[in-house]
């Protein structure tokens, strides 16, 4: 006979698949998501993957303690994992972040914590700057704010090539050979993770926002808690000061590069919970 403790526990790590039918600017998705339902009162967590990686990056919540009872999504971004759209060339970050305001409303989700890497801060950021009232806080791991986050997306102009395949297979030859903790580990995964359809839209979208859409300033003027995540072998981007300065907090992540969630998962979970600890709610 299960115990209590058991019982809660087995209702804890329940994770529950579902699919999600939209249209997005004429483009049919077929959104793959997953989620735990709420047994507090706790506001959930949305999670926005980085550019080739997927939902699974997160579902290791429900395997932490400290998450016990909180209520979270996560999902396939368009051109990546088992999310299926049948019209790639319309990949953009803000394509992306229309995405995500629809998922929100077929999961009757109102209010929520956001948590975003990379690709996946970035168009955080943008949902949270047009709607603020709807979020909670904000943990943006490493997304982009400023034009020297593009070290990978500006791949797209620098290394320039006509033919997707080609600029694809060499950009995942360029970060396995990286000195960034997990680089080997990430570039393993990227030709069954990302449709190559979809790279040279949202690598475009993220240097153009960066480099022209001011989100620095957007991101300071959020009005919500937010934690700004970075791995130590990045502890010298150039904007870390400033955001300290205007009341973000940093959570700089030992062992790890762009992808703690690989390299130090167990610190990253450890951070973010205790930032969420502190909201609340």
């Amino acid at each position: 006979m299960a115990t209590t403790s058991e019982t809660n526990r087995d209702m804890d790590t329940k994770l529950i698949h579902e699919k999600y039918d939209l249209t997005i600017d004429g483009v049919d998705i077929v959104i793959a998501a997953t989620r735990r339902e709420a047994t507090t009162d706790l506001a959930p967590i949305v999670f926005l993957h980085g550019f080739g990686s997927t939902k699974e990056d997160y579902i290791d919540i429900v395997h932490h303690p400290s998450f016990s009872g909180r209520p979270f999504l996560a999902y396939d971004a368009p051109g990546c994992g088992e999310t299926v759209c049948n019209d790639l060339s319309k990949m953009s970050i803000p394509f992306l972040m229309e995405t995500a305001k629809a998922v929100l409303q077929l999961a009757g989700i109102q209010r929520f914590h956001l948590c975003g890497h990379s690709m996946g801060g970035l168009t955080a950021l943008m949902l949270a700057h047009q709607d603020p009232s709807r979020v909670v806080s904000f943990i943006d791991i490493e997304g982009n704010i400023a034009p020297e986050d593009c070290f990978l997306s500006r791949q797209v102009i620098t290394y320039h090539s006509d033919d997707p395949e080609v600029f694809f297979e060499a950009f995942v030859q360029r970060v396995r050979s990286s000195k960034e903790f997990s680089s080997s580990l990430y570039s393993a995964s990227l030709r069954h993770k990302v449709r190559v359809g979809a790279v040279r839209g949202i690598f475009e979208s993220m240097v153009d926002l960066s480099d022209n859409a001011d989100i620095m300033t957007k991101f300071l003027s959020l009005p919500f808690p937010r934690m700004f995540m970075y791995g130590e072998q990045n502890a010298s981007l150039s904007y870390l000061g400033h955001l300290e300065a205007n009341g973000v907090e940093l959570a700089e992540i030992p062992h790890s590069g762009h992808w703690p969630m690989y390299a130090n998962p167990l610190e990253m979970w450890c951070r973010i919970a205790v930032f969420l600890d502190r909201q609340k709610q």
